[in-house]
């Protein structure tokens, strides 16, 4: 084993001596460094770009062992993914060790958080299929994002087709699983439209103590993107849906077995951008959810079921301009959120009658927040530059207009060799359940202050053909962070939302990837690709003696992913993942319902994802083992994962398909 490794590090170097030649040269350029970040004020390349962004590529989302876009994500070492149910039926997503309600989510560069809770944020309309790349920025990104991404964004940038094509995907599975999907492109000129849609069901991997099940589910989603590109401007429209509804075993009680969730997404947007020496770029959406959650599924009588129905619209007046001293972006952004509920806020003027049901929402909340942005970028041969900030104001808060300033620089110190630092602040609003949900064991406080966040970063990057290596560290300072406590010393004490005083982080992230056919200069050879990553950090907020902690102070301490692409022979392909999840926190043991008394910390696992396929021109088939070695494990208390799950499908890619060009 020591003689393996010694020989793949003196390939290593040995690739790392070489001088660069012209092919190389254009080999670099091919890689992920030539890839346009979308998603930011200014469209830059990863080459270009001062800050920390991890982009999954369309190569990656192929070979990785996933079939939904929040198991994409646990491959991504600075996230933190953690599942209450399968195939994404309640994921909280996080980033650098903060909670589900402190990132922003955007597809195609529009926000679709939820200012409800960021536990149904992560219901995306796309497939992994309709999918180009994933781009991952880590840190507050006010500048980038808006004030609602207190520690990092994640924009999802979906594929279009460049001409006519049909394609489809047919998947099943273990317990019950079966996923179907198609999608649909019509292209004529400058006018593109593409279509697709999915459903999948599962009877579930667990039953309740009454013998029923209790993590089945059932879903459907729809997704339609246009866009129309003229010499002078491109047009982009696009409008997605979800449906699901699933047993929620005990996601939000450990007392209760048999909860069941309905929620309904959908979001609607358009977005244009002219051209010349200055891009306008407007932008306007309209998300829109409802969910129906029941402690006891199909038993209002027992308890009575929670409705929700939020509604978001926003609109981005900004736009970019680039003169010889650089590239300057400027705008304005007013985005109002509101819910009318069961539960969630204050008493309306008049009761409003929930459509097929008896019930009524009768409290309510709205809230606008405006922010104006000014971001430049001074790109040099070896220097970039960065500085702006963001000034905002939320009704919902009596602070008034705060000032979000940042800056980010980096220096190419050769062709190979990058250093850059950055410094940047952000805040975060509460959500509507942080603030108002006070039912179900649960007691929250509407004068919660809003989350200010400020953060060091500093690393470096070494790109050679066939090699990328990067190293970060970096410091948050948190202030008011929000979280949800109980006392562990009351019998049946209730969860309460409350404003930790000061919350510092320290962490670090280092990343190798290695595209052996590049290094060794090879058409082909049956290590395709390697990656090795590993995360780690520290909080000087510990845990506080006699209280258990939700979110805030339950942090991946330590994280590693490992993954190997084969290409034994032509068109097989085989995929290893390795995840190793070392966690901060505890939490109170149930049996049966039955709170014991015992505080139990959460326990490191590891689990293996494996996934071989036959990827011909015309169509592909693979088979995927989920949790390889049947590892027994809980990323939230009492709240029990699956097992093995081993999923076989095929597909039929479309006839003719291509890159859209970005807005």
């Amino acid at each position: 084993m020591k003689h393996s490794f010694h020989i793949l590090w003196m390939t290593i170097l040995s690739a790392a001596s070489l001088p660069l030649s012209a092919q190389n040269l254009s080999s670099v350029a091919d890689t992920l460094e030539s890839v346009s970040v979308t998603g930011v004020r200014i469209p830059v390349t990863l080459q270009q770009s001062a800050r920390m962004v991890t982009v999954l590529d369309s190569a990656a989302i192929a070979a990785i062992p996933a079939t939904s876009v929040n198991d994409l994500l646990k491959h991504a070492v600075g996230v933190d993914v953690r599942q209450r149910g399968a195939e994404g039926m309640q994921t909280d997503i996080s980033i650098r060790g903060g909670t589900c309600d402190q990132i922003a989510i955007l597809i195609n560069g529009i926000p679709v958080s939820d200012p409800q809770t960021g536990h149904n944020a992560a219901d995306f309309p796309v497939d992994i299929s309709e999918i180009e790349r994933i781009e991952i920025l880590e840190g507050p990104a006010a500048r980038a994002y808006g004030t609602s991404s207190l520690l990092g964004g994640i924009n999802i940038v979906t594929r279009s087709l460049a001409s006519t094509g049909v394609s489809g995907r047919l998947e099943a599975g273990m317990h019950g699983l079966f996923k179907a999907g198609a999608s649909a492109g019509i292209a004529s000129g400058a006018l593109r439209n593409q279509f697709s849609a999915g459903y999948l069901r599962s009877s579930g991997y667990t039953k309740n103590r009454a013998g029923g099940l209790n993590t089945d589910f059932s879903g459907a989603k729809f997704f339609y993107q246009g866009s129309l590109d003229r010499r002078d401007y491109a047009l982009r429209w696009q409008s997605g849906l979800t449906l699901k509804d699933f047993g929620s075993n005990t996601f939000y009680s450990a007392k209760f077995d048999d909860q069941f969730e309905h929620t309904f997404k959908s979001f609607t947007a358009i977005q244009a951008e002219t051209r010349g020496k200055i891009h306008l770029r407007p932008a306007l959406y309209w998300n829109h959810g409802e969910d129906r959650f029941e402690l006891f599924r199909g038993a209002p009588d027992k308890y009575p079921f929670n409705y929700h129905r939020t509604n978001v619209i926003g609109v981005n007046l900004g736009g970019w301009a680039e003169t010889r001293i650089g590239k300057t972006a400027f705008g304005a952004e007013m985005r109002n959120e509101d819910i009318i509920s069961t539960n969630l806020g204050e008493p309306l003027p008049e009761a409003v009658p929930i459509r097929g049901t008896d019930a009524t929402y009768k409290v309510g909340l709205n809230r606008t927040d405006i922010s104006i942005y000014l971001e430049h970028s001074l790109i040099l041969r070896r220097f970039t530059f960065s500085a702006g900030a963001v000034a905002s104001r939320n009704t919902g808060n009596r602070e008034g207009f705060r000032f979000y300033p940042g800056a980010d620089i980096s220096f190419r110190v050769s062709d190979s060799w990058k250093l850059y630092a950055s410094y940047n602040r952000s805040q975060r609003m509460p959500t509507f359940t942080e603030l108002y949900y006070s039912v179900g064991g649960h007691q929250a406080d509407k004068n919660l202050r809003a989350e200010k966040m400020q953060a060091l970063e500093g690393g470096v990057k070494f790109l050679r053909p066939g090699i990328r290596a990067i190293a970060t560290v970096y410091y948050h300072h948190g202030t008011d962070m929000i979280d949800w406590i109980k006392d562990l010393s009351v019998l049946d004490a209730p969860w309460t939302s409350v404003n930790h005083a000061v919350v510092n982080s320290l962490g670090e992230e280092l990343t190798l990837r290695l595209d052996f056919p590049l290094l060794l200069a090879r058409e082909r050879f049956i290590l395709r690709d390697l990656s090795l990553c590993y995360a780690h950090i520290s909080q000087d907020k510990a845990q506080i003696p006699g209280y258990e902690s939700y979110y805030a102070l339950e942090y991946l301490r330590n994280k590693f992913v490992a993954q190997v692409d084969l290409a034994p022979w032509k068109y097989l392909n085989i995929n290893v993942s390795y995840r190793l999840n070392d966690r901060v926190g505890s939490y109170r043991r149930y049996e049966d319902g039955v709170d014991t008394g015992e505080s139990v910390s959460y326990r490191p696992y590891s689990l293996v994802d494996a996934k071989i396929s036959w990827d011909a021109p015309a169509f592909s088939l693979w088979l995927s083992v989920e949790n390889l070695l049947n590892t027994v494990y809980v990323d939230h208390g009492n709240v029990p994962q699956p097992g093995v799950w081993i999923k076989a499908g095929v597909a039929i890619p479309a006839s003719c398909s291509g890159r859209h060009r970005s807005l």
